[in-house]
């Protein structure tokens, strides 16, 4: 009886101790108004833990799935401009195809999405280049923020953007 009761109290304390720990790639949300419509990215947030990022862990000129686990999922409630192409108002699925001075963002129609594996271009809405270059500091995890006139990704020292305007 007596190991028993210590079996369960040893599992429920490993158990505790297991669940309070933040998972690798935690699950976040960014908000925010740009191009006169509220935008919201839902993505899981990657951190550096001391690894290569660009060109090593996420290969450059690969279509990729812009966060960990499922791919990233952009959300725009009003119709809106990207560099200078129409994104029609929705939930997209968002992948990245990164290089050194310009990457490519890329919309897709199938939403829902584990990672970049059923990857399928011919069901992309929108495909735009971006500006790429380093950013000033580390950032230890993926952010995504929306600011009024841009989206902005940043990771390790990598950042990349792209404008945002109102439809008209």
């Amino acid at each position: 009886m007596r190991k028993r009761n210590l079996l369960a109290v040893l599992l429920a304390f490993v158990s505790a101790f297991t669940f309070a720990q933040e998972k690798a790639s935690p699950a976040r949300v960014a908000k925010g108004e740009a191009g006169g419509s509220s935008i919201t990215i839902q993505y899981s947030s990657p951190a550096v833990k001391g690894r290569m990022i660009w060109g090593d862990l996420v290969p450059m000129g690969q279509v990729w799935r812009a966060g960990a686990n499922e791919a990233t999922k952009f959300t725009t409630e009003k119709d809106i401009i990207i560099e200078g192409k129409r994104l029609p108002a929705g939930t997209y699925s968002f992948f990245i195809i990164p290089n050194e001075y310009q990457s490519t963002f890329i919309f897709n129609k199938v939403a829902d999405q584990w990672g970049a594996f059923n990857y399928d271009a011919a069901q992309d809405q929108l495909r735009v280049n971006a500006y790429a270059g380093q950013g000033a500091s580390l950032e230890e995890h993926l952010v995504y923020e929306v600011k009024p006139d841009k989206l902005e990704v940043r990771w390790e020292y990598g950042k990349a953007e792209v404008k945002i305007q109102p439809a008209m």
